[in-house]
Parts: C-alpha cells; structure tokens; sequence
C-alpha cells in the first residue's frame, strides 16, 4: 500500500483536505498522512465545506511534522511554498511533489468572500488529486 504525506504550513486546512480527499478517491487503497511546519488548529471553515461534500473532519487535529520524521511515504507532497521551503528531510527514497496553493484562512473580506475562497480551496485540491490518482495509478 502506498504511503503518502501531505504538508502545508499550519495542517489546518488543505493537507487535511488532501488527506480525507485522497482516502475517499481511492478507496482507502493508499494511507494518507497530513502535518504541518507550524501545526495549529483546524480551520473552522474547513470543517463547514468539507462536511457540504459528506465529509467529516471535525475530529481531525493538526499534527507537526516531527509526528512523522522516522516514518516512510512513496510520496511527500508539499501544498504551500513555504512548506516547501522548510520542509524536514525524510527517510528513504520518496518523490517529492510541490503544488503551490494558497491559504484561504488568509483572505480578509465578508465571511461569504471566505467561504468562497475555502470552497475554492477545496475544490482546487479534489480536482488537482483525481489527477494526481490518475496519473500515478493510485487506485
């Protein structure tokens, strides 16, 4: 089974989303791991678009990095620039893979014009990993 970690800056919003998306478009056939550089809290916003597509990530909680420092993926898929930069070095041979996207708990505006860029987020990423599943032959 293949293993694959995603890593964003916080681990509150889109590596929790890679994290659930990939699970659920491969039917549990690959292990799916997120973290964070600098873990925090899951974005309540995350919760609400993730629960509009019968996904529940309530119970989630945001994981260091460091949780996964000895452990061995196929794939380490950074989502931020900055996770990129800073992310550890891990062990074995993997293939590192960078999708840039930003972070919509950044955007200031009315909450519908957050909601908006949370959906967008989301969206992006469950499109972006039926590729991704496709092109590797995940599943």
């Amino acid at each position: 089974m293949k293993r694959i970690l995603f890593l964003c800056t916080d681990n509150s919003t889109l590596s929790q989303m890679a994290e659930v998306f990939l699970k659920r478009i491969t039917f549990n056939r690959v292990e799916s791991f997120s973290a964070g550089i600098k873990p925090g809290t899951i974005h309540p916003m995350s919760i609400r678009v993730m629960k509009e597509l019968g996904l529940d990530i309530s119970k989630n909680r945001s994981k260091s990095v460091n949780v996964y420092y000895h452990s061995r993926f196929d794939y380490v898929i950074t989502i931020q620039d900055e996770a990129r930069l800073n992310s550890p070095t891990f062990q074995g041979s993997h293939t590192k893979i960078h999708k840039s996207l930003e972070d919509p708990g950044l955007v200031k505006g009315k909450e519908s014009e957050k909601l908006e860029a949370f959906r967008n987020s989301r969206d992006q990423i469950k499109e972006w990993l039926t590729d991704f599943v496709e092109r590797y032959q995940l599943s």
